[in-house]
């Protein structure tokens, strides 16, 4: 049976730009939750400024209080060396950063260009693998950003080989806007394989424009075996009009389990998660799988 890898991506980008601050205890909650589903990568927090994230002010909070399983990686977003330092000090043993394929969203996003972002990640990257750190990378806008419209590959493969030679054991390549196709994802991944090992990839999709199954079906019979999700399709991009939501974890597992794949995750204590955050959230599920089991 072919394994799947669900990177749960919710307390982070999920949370992050929920307009009312989202109690310290529920984030908890949250994060112990999803760790009893059979979950393996969860991103937990994001080690930036308040001032520019002040939903995740509570990180080392967060990361003290959570109920650790030896069977979950915890991880979180650290642009920059003083937010990877925050993070070793409370003991996150994998952490991320975040490029864009589009210069005009990388100003908007992170306020710096393509390159400078990069330069920005080298004494990171150096601490990372003096401290033995695994950094992942995030690749926003891989088909199309919401300023400069279509983004050529080539853009996207550029990004992701220095980030690859960099030490990031993994891209994740992000469908920011939700515009993607079947198409452009399959075009953008076979060039992909052309140069560089599937393995070291992954999706991560936004369902704005009802895509996001529809790509990441493609990106499995590509070879794509980690998919990043947020329980109840908590998220979004705030510098991306209309791109509501990640695509929902219990909606990708239906798909991967309809399909035969491994995942070891629970489905039933996932939806029971979606439904625990949406209520105090106060709203639903964003989900198809959520909201259908409920009613049923």
């Amino acid at each position: 049976m072919i394994d799947v890898l669900l990177y749960e991506v919710s307390p982070r980008d999920g949370l992050q730009n929920e307009k009312d601050f989202v109690d310290t205890d529920i984030k908890i909650e949250l994060i112990n939750k999803l760790s009893e589903t059979g979950l393996k990568k969860i991103e937990a927090t994001s080690f930036v400024s308040p001032k520019w994230v002040p939903q995740l002010a509570d990180n080392l909070d967060v990361m003290r209080a959570i109920k650790r399983s030896n069977s979950v990686t915890y991880s979180a977003l650290t642009p920059n060396l003083k937010g990877f330092y925050a993070a070793i000090g409370a003991d996150v043993r994998e952490v991320a950063v975040f490029a864009a394929a589009s210069e005009s969203f990388s100003k908007k996003n992170i306020n710096c260009s393509i390159s400078e972002s990069i330069e920005r990640f080298r004494p990171l990257m150096a601490m990372a693998k003096e401290n033995n750190i695994a950094v992942r990378g995030y690749v926003s806008c891989v088909t199309h950003c919401p300023y400069e419209g279509a983004v050529d590959p080539k853009q996207v493969m550029k990004v992701s080989k220095l980030l690859l030679d960099m030490g990031c054991y993994e891209i994740s390549l992000g469908d920011t806007t939700g515009q993607a196709t079947s198409k452009e994802i399959k075009d953008l991944l076979l060039l992909i394989r052309n140069s560089f090992p599937i393995e070291n990839f992954a999706l991560h999709c936004h369902d704005t424009y009802g895509q996001a199954i529809a790509n990441i079906l493609t990106g499995l019979e590509l070879g794509i075996r980690t998919i990043d999700s947020s329980v109840a399709a908590l998220g979004g991009c705030p510098y991306a009009k209309g791109a509501s939501g990640n695509v929902a974890t219990e909606d990708v597992l239906y798909l991967l389990n309809g399909l035969g794949l491994n995942t070891g995750i629970d489905l039933d204590k996932i939806i029971d998660t979606a439904w625990f955050i949406s209520n105090k959230l106060g709203r639903v599920p964003n989900s198809k799988i959520s909201l259908t089991k409920r009613c049923s």
